[in-house]
């Protein structure tokens, strides 16, 4: 039995959000929050491993890392849903994060003089599976 969140055209960074997601993967969803919330106090970097050109080295068993707070926060919200719905479905608390992962969204125009920019838009999907 599984449980999923989606979350469609969110407004946060793509690389982040592969990075952020290859860090959770195959973690319990307790663990997964509590080390967003580490990220989002700035006490726990999200290590870089694709997307690391020009990026500092941080503190901990990594090279390349940053705090990306934003993605962090929207991750965080689906975790907590993907929970929700599990608990819904009669589901037990033990869950473990055994998909997730980000994908481009839809380039949205800018409005105004930054009409030649575009907007970043992510899709993620989040599965959870009770731990055996």
């Amino acid at each position: 039995m599984e449980a999923i969140a989606n979350g469609a055209s969110l407004k946060i960074s793509t690389k982040q959000s592969i990075e952020i997601c290859r860090l959770l993967r195959n973690k319990t969803t307790e663990k997964a929050k509590k080390l967003l919330e580490r990220v989002i106090e700035k006490k726990q970097a999200v290590p870089y491993i694709r997307h690391n050109h020009e990026i500092p080295h941080r503190k901990g068993n990594m090279m390349a890392g940053r705090y990306p707070i934003k993605a962090s926060k929207e991750i965080l919200r689906l975790i907590k849903n993907a929970e929700a719905n599990a608990i819904n479905k009669g589901m037990a608390s033990n869950l473990i994060i055994s998909h997730i992962s980000a994908d481009k969204g839809a380039n949205t125009p800018r409005y105004g003089r930054k009409s030649g920019a575009r907007a970043k838009n992510t899709h993620i999907k989040i599965r959870v599976n009770e731990k055996k």
